[in-house]
């Protein structure tokens, strides 16, 4: 199977590609990448800056760029029937609802997190959520690097859907305190609160905490190399060969 990556110079295209050159990836192959600028251009492998070319060539498409390239990456992909893996977090309703789009046309695997252990994390808390009943606060910690751009991280809206699912709750923003100053009051009930920290060059760690009365509950993951993401994609992309076309996550992917 023929693998594209889109901005495969990135954090973590370059570490996508870095996989697939090392030859531990028996049944997946290179197609190429795509770069902004034409002086990224290299040759070890094919790149270009016109994304089309890349999805022609290519089987499956890794996208962890910009929530910009969404409705571009999308479209081709419908186009060529591509299998789309999409890790690209900061997503916004309108781009998730080209996400689906594409998915009626070509399996996409849409994940804000490719890791197999916050997968895993995200699983735990909404299983904690269910049998915890609603005098549990729960509280989420985001902690990155300095240079992430998005804020919270798409792992944590993720961590406070699973709250609210295991809850038997539909998925509200207006139940998240994303910020406390000054005189805030006591704190709602059923409120999911977020503490986001940013700096240095954490990969990333993710937490939900259950606060109880005289206890407390935490889920941690911690990342400490970024290649965690790479081998999750390329694992979602051998997983996606042969699917129908259809909107997959993570949790289809492990089978959880």
């Amino acid at each position: 199977m023929k693998i594209g990556v889109t901005g495969c110079t990135g954090r973590v295209g370059s570490l996508i590609t870095k996989e697939l050159l090392s030859g531990d990836w028996k049944e997946l192959e290179l197609a190429g990448g795509t770069v902004l600028n034409e002086d990224e251009i290299t040759d070890d492998f094919f790149m270009t800056t016109d994304a089309e070319d890349l999805f022609a060539r290519a089987d499956t498409i890794i996208d962890f760029t910009s929530p910009r390239a969404v409705p571009t990456h999308t479209e081709l992909a419908a186009k060529h029937g591509t299998i789309l893996i999409i890790g690209t977090s900061g997503l916004s309703e309108a781009d998730e609802a080209l996400v689906k789009q594409a998915a009626t046309k070509t399996p996409v695997v849409y994940a804000a997190n490719m890791s197999v252990g916050v997968n895993l994390l995200i699983a735990l808390v909404e299983q904690a959520a269910r049998r915890l009943d609603d005098s549990w606060d729960a509280e989420i910690l985001d902690l990155h690097h300095k240079y992430k751009v998005d804020a919270p991280s798409g792992t944590s809206y993720a961590l406070a859907k699973a709250i609210q699912k295991g809850r038997g709750k539909a998925f509200d923003k207006q139940d998240l305190t994303l910020a406390r100053e000054g005189h805030t009051g006591a704190r709602e009930a059923g409120k999911i609160g977020f503490s986001v920290q940013r700096g240095g060059d954490v990969v990333a760690e993710n937490s939900t905490i259950f606060f109880g009365m005289g206890e407390r509950l935490e889920i941690t993951h911690k990342a400490t190399d970024r290649a965690i993401f790479a081998r999750g994609a390329l694992r979602a992309a051998l997983w996606a060969k042969g699917r129908p076309a259809g909107l997959y996550s993570m949790n289809d992917v492990l089978g959880l």
